[in-house]
């Protein structure tokens, strides 16, 4: 297993602790995220409101991952991020792909469908 993919082990593994700051520090400061259906975030401070939104509304979350794959400084992931948040419970099929520098996650995409997600949390 090569370093970068168990960073990225370690990220997905992270997030069902739902904290932001430890999210957060496994980004460069010139992080790019951007889930597919909506627009690019760029900037550690960009990508910060981003992430807090998502976990102000979750309660839990696991994401489990289906397969993954690292080549270089790329790694691909296929996962069922699994998220409870209002009341409601959703497991999002998602594709990552990320970009790691120095042993930290510089780019990171996330192919989902929106409309999957808003209609698991709709009021």
């Amino acid at each position: 297993m090569s370093d970068n993919e168990t960073i990225v082990r370690n990220f997905v593994a992270a997030w069902s602790r739902l904290d932001a700051e430890e999210l957060l520090g496994y980004f460069t400061d010139d992080i790019v995220y951007h889930n597919m259906p909506m627009a690019p975030l760029s900037g550690m401070a960009m990508v910060r409101v981003g992430i807090t939104t998502f976990l102000k509304d979750w309660t839990a979350t696991r994401w489990e991952l289906l397969n993954i794959m690292a080549a270089g400084d790329v790694v691909m992931t296929e996962r069922v991020d699994n998220i409870e948040a209002h009341g409601k419970t959703l497991a999002l099929p998602v594709c990552g792909i990320f970009e790691l520098r120095g042993g930290k996650i510089a780019v990171w995409r996330d192919y989902f469908d929106m409309a999957t997600y808003a209609k698991a949390f709709a009021g």
